[in-house]
C-alpha cells in the first residue's frame, strides 16, 4: 500500500509502484477478462505460489485496483474482479501487449 506520505511525484513512478511487478500486471490481465476465482487465478499464473497470489491480491485490494467478494458458503468461495480504477489500466495493458509483440517480431527479423 502506498501511503499519502510515500507516494512518489512522478506519475510513471506513481504507476510502477501500483503495477510495477510480474504478478501485478499478470493479474491485473487476467481480470481484465472478467471476475475470477483464487483458484483459477492460480492456475493461470504459471509459477505463482499460493502466499505470493495472496500478497499481490490483498496489495492491489489495499491500493483500490481491485474488489474482493467473499461468498458465505461452506467451503468459502472468494472472488475477485477489476473495479473501475482496476478497468482504467486497460489502455496501459494494452500498450504493453502491443509494445512486446512488436519486440517479438523485430527479434523473429534479427
Amino acid at each position: 500500500m502506498i501511503s499519502n506520505k510515500k507516494m512518489p511525484d512522478c506519475p510513471v513512478a506513481m504507476t510502477v509502484s501500483l503495477i510495477g511487478n510480474k504478478w501485478k500486471l499478470l493479474i491485473i490481465r487476467d481480470l481484465l477478462g472478467g471476475t475470477k476465482r483464487f483458484g483459477e487465478l492460480r492456475k493461470s499464473l504459471d509459477g505463482i505460489s499460493q502466499r505470493v497470489l495472496t500478497e499481490n491480491l490483498r496489495d492491489l485490494e489495499t491500493d483500490g485496483l481491485i474488489f474482493r467478494r467473499v461468498y458465505a458458503e461452506v467451503p468459502p468461495r472468494v472472488e475477485y474482479s477489476l473495479n473501475d480504477l482496476g478497468k482504467s489500466l486497460l489502455p496501459v495493458i494494452s500498450a504493453m501487449a502491443d509494445w512486446g509483440n512488436n519486440y517479438k517480431d523485430l527479434q523473429k527479423k534479427k
